[in-house]
């Protein structure tokens, strides 16, 4: 009886038609949405083919399809800007971080990224484009890594990911706010067409001669989401599950890597320090409400029960 549980999902006539459908209503909802992009295919091509060669490919990508419906939905945003819902806020958060965070420098008033900016170095700036760069590889890295450790934190993980992402998807449709490189190249001025930007970590890009921001920044949904920054929210749900996993010296790089993100993002002009705040807060707020959801309501508590089983 246990082998047949711990063979997970199976592959049978129902789990083939059913991926199938998945798989050409994506297509299609996301071509009639967004419009057709390479990157649909290249999901489905990698979601198909660890589904179908074996049964430890199976149960990972089933696993971590919490990521990929949190990508669905991030990459979706691109058809609902949030500027169409709510005022686009730009000089009154600019105003309130100089109030709050301003320094004095050369009998001027500057916010931190704009001092930043100013004393940038080449050193800083491939110190903070390794670090930035950890936010997307470090939370799925680790993810992996528990999943292959401990099936029931990877779930607890992942899905607390998910819900600390759609309490920072209703505050960017609450609040929509500029970054502070849109300051520095537009004013208060809105734009509504206004392209994704790599701020300061162009500078990372120039001195390497590569497109590695360029590239990310171009995919973005909506450059007026950047209150909070979900960027430095990610690494305080690492911690958290690090921590509770005890992975010892790991934590330590962990934590090293959570504090980079959060000075990068203010130093290369993607965040203020007030967002930068606001993102630490929606990741205790996520990681509380995860922990509240799924062990009082029954219906959720049951879900997680039967997914972890799923792909034990």
């Amino acid at each position: 009886m246990n082998d047949v549980v711990n063979q997970g999902p199976v592959v049978n006539a129902r789990s083939i038609l059913t991926v199938s459908l998945l798989s050409i209503a994506y297509l299609l909802v996301s071509s009639w949405v967004i419009g057709f992009k390479s990157d649909q295919l290249v999901l489905l091509v990698i979601f198909n083919t660890m589904f179908y060669i074996s049964v430890i490919t199976r149960k990972f990508i089933v696993g971590f399809s919490v990521f990929i419906v949190y990508w669905i939905i991030f990459d979706y945003m691109k058809a609902f800007p949030n500027y169409t819902v709510n005022q686009v806020h730009i000089a009154d958060l600019y105003n309130y971080e100089k109030h709050l965070f301003g320094i004095n420098y050369n009998g001027r008033l500057l916010t931190p990224n704009e001092y930043w900016n100013i004393k940038s170095t080449t050193v800083l700036d491939i110190i903070a484009g390794l670090f930035y760069i950890c936010w997307i590889p470090v939370p799925l890295s680790f993810a992996a890594l528990l999943f292959f450790k401990n099936r029931r934190q990877f779930l607890s993980f992942a899905l607390t990911f998910l819900v600390v992402n759609l309490l920072g998807f209703i505050v960017y449709y609450a609040y929509p706010a500029a970054p502070p490189w849109y300051v520095q190249q537009h004013g208060f001025i809105f734009h509504a067409a206004t392209p994704g930007n790599t701020g300061g970590l162009s500078r990372f890009d120039q001195y390497f001669n590569v497109h590695i921001f360029k590239s990310i920044y171009e995919k973005g949904s909506n450059v007026f989401a950047a209150m909070p920054s979900l960027h430095s929210a990610y690494p305080v749900i690492v911690i958290y599950y690090g921590f509770k996993n005890r992975l010892g010296f790991i934590n330590i790089v962990l934590v090293t890597v959570m504090i980079g993100i959060w000075l990068t993002a203010i130093y290369t002009s993607h965040h203020y320090i007030l967002d930068v705040l606001a993102g630490i807060v929606c990741a205790i707020i996520g990681i509380n409400l995860f922990n509240f959801l799924f062990t009082r309501v029954p219906f959720l508590k049951v879900f997680l029960d039967k997914y972890e089983k799923l792909i034990k």
